[in-house]
């Protein structure tokens, strides 16, 4: 059953992640019509974001905990629940507060049973292409704002924004329950020494998370974050100030998303040919270099150009994360450990846009948020560069096995 059924953890995970995230990060699409019909300012409307990340990050923390001891479904049923259950109250909100509250808090801990569980799951299955199949359940994250928020696009096109949103919150309930029922933890037997050593180490969660190994990940996933919200969230607006169309202007998010897809899944077999820190390292500095090049684009070929890179390489390296933690640490405590890592992704992600924010206030101008992304994207690169694998302690009937990178 293994090595068939795993593809189908495969497909059900992207299409779970597809529909969570996207729903989740529909709200720029709800932002104009929400403030024109209730009278609220689009950046406490926005404030809303900020504290999903920071409630998606600290939810996925316990989330992974539950996945360890209960198994996926006990996470990922309550956990769409929850989703759906806060996108259905945020459309009812009466007040700025009341959907700060809901849409940050509820609909945050809901979105982190999802991507965190579902990447440490689909970890669990596979010995080989493990790079792959993590990538390929997050390049279904990564269609979602292809997908979603045209969908709700439509709908508050047509319909008021309580009406669309909550019309989103039904979705999410009637296609992610029945989708929780076909992911499964991953059995327990390994046939790679290696990682039946880590399983059966006596390494507990605080030891895990106290290690120079988890130390390097958290951090690396950090400034990772914080190199390519900023950027997300602004370049926008930096392209409108540069004298494109609104219109233009948008489309270079769909750029970025298009040429993401393809940097899953290119980043997904390269790590899987060359090793997962090699190929990690380079995508990190092709990220930075990236991010600092939008500091001279103008025209809107030179954004096209420049978001092609950009988003091959942020989203490609994203799965990585997932990939490291299970290749260094027991299985039984894998889901604590990505959720905890997630959690620190989530504060760098949550950071980003509040910087750049600051630094156009200060400054009028998004220069110096390019060249911040440069440095921390740098420091990224550098940290993972100093990573080195734990060395399970060797069983002496079988031979030196290192694991991969």
């Amino acid at each position: 059953m293994k090595s068939r059924y795993r593809w189908v953890i495969v497909a059900a995970g992207a299409f779970m992640g597809c529909v969570a995230i996207g729903s989740i990060f529909s709200l720029p699409v709800f932002l104009q019509p929400m403030s024109t019909a209730t009278g609220w300012s689009r950046a406490d409307i926005s404030l809303a974001m900020t504290l999903n990340f920071v409630a998606m990050g600290v939810a996925s923390f316990g989330w992974g905990a539950m996945l360890d001891r209960f198994g996926p479904r006990a996470v990922l049923l309550p956990g769409s629940s929850l989703l759906g259950l806060g996108l259905m109250l945020a459309s009812r909100a009466s007040s700025v507060a009341e959907f700060q509250f809901i849409y940050g808090v509820l609909v945050g801990a809901g979105g982190g049973a999802i991507f965190a569980p579902l990447m440490a799951t689909v970890t669990g299955w596979f010995e080989r292409h493990r790079n792959l199949a993590v990538s390929l359940v997050s390049a279904g994250m990564g269609v979602a704002p292809m997908t979603v928020a045209p969908i709700a696009a439509v709908l508050v096109s047509n319909h008021d924004w309580r009406f669309a949103q909550l019309t989103i919150g039904l979705a999410v309930w009637a296609l992610l329950l029945p989708t929780a029922f076909l992911i499964r933890r991953a059995p327990a037997v390994s046939h790679d020494p290696v990682q039946r050593r880590a399983a059966s180490s006596p390494m507990t969660v605080r030891r895990a998370l106290t290690s120079p190994q988890f130390a390097v990940l958290a951090g690396t996933y950090f400034l990772c974050c914080l190199t390519h919200s900023g950027p997300l969230f602004h370049t926008v607006s930096y392209a409108i100030s540069c004298g494109l169309p609104v219109i233009a202007a948008v489309s270079i998010y769909s750029v970025e998303g298009l040429a993401g897809l393809a940097g899953r899944i290119v980043f997904g077999l390269l790590g899987d040919r060359f090793g997962t820190k090699r190929v990690f390292v380079f995508g990190l500095l092709q990220q930075a270099a990236a991010a600092f090049c939008y500091a001279f684009a103008h025209a809107q070929y030179q954004f096209y150009a420049v978001a092609i890179v950009f988003g091959f390489a942020y989203a490609g390296v994203m799965p990585f994360y997932a990939v490291l933690v299970r290749e260094n640490f027991p299985p039984p405590i894998i889901g604590t450990l990505v959720g905890a890592a997630t959690m620190a992704s989530s504060l760098g992600m949550a950071l980003g846009p509040v910087a750049g924010g600051v630094i156009f206030d200060t400054y009028g101008s998004y220069q110096w948020l390019y060249f911040g992304s440069l440095l921390t994207g740098l420091a990224a690169a550098a940290m993972m560069f100093a990573f080195r694998p734990a060395q399970p302690p060797q069983e002496p009937s079988t031979p030196h096995l290192s694991p991969a990178e």
